[in-house]
């Protein structure tokens, strides 16, 4: 399929930008259906306005889904902003924060805590440094 530069119109200043081969090229790799409606100015300057604090989805009037669930951690039931997955752990926000608050050497001494009853008779005849 070939591709020639064209000129479009932009729905937000009304000046005319081109929509290059190559970009052509691209929105047809991705199966875009529709052309580009801003120019580049406009686009980098509206999606400026969407990266702010506060112009997020829940400002737009979308909201998240909300599901609720059980803390793996205390037990108490919560709500967490995604649908959680088989086998692993949701954390109610006190629990996540500790975790995340804790210094790493606490952490992996929490996580290497021995499992069975067999090693911790080895370890506890393993001789003292």
């Amino acid at each position: 399929m070939e591709f020639v530069d064209r000129l479009l119109t932009c729905a937000d200043c009304g000046g005319e930008f081109i929509f290059t081969a190559g970009e052509q090229l691209f929105f047809f790799d991705k199966q875009f259906k529709n052309d580009p409606k801003r120019c580049k100015p406009c686009k980098s300057r509206r999606a400026g306005i969407s990266a702010r604090p506060g112009a997020g989805p829940a400002a737009a009037g979308i909201s998240r889904t909300e599901t609720r669930t059980v803390c793996s951690d205390c037990g108490i039931e919560t709500t967490v902003p995604f649908k959680p997955t088989q086998g692993r752990p949701v954390l109610c926000r006190q629990c996540f924060q500790n975790k995340r608050d804790a210094p790493p050497a606490v952490v992996a001494a929490i996580e290497s805590v021995p499992l069975s009853a067999e090693i911790m008779v080895v370890a506890a005849h393993a001789p003292q440094a």
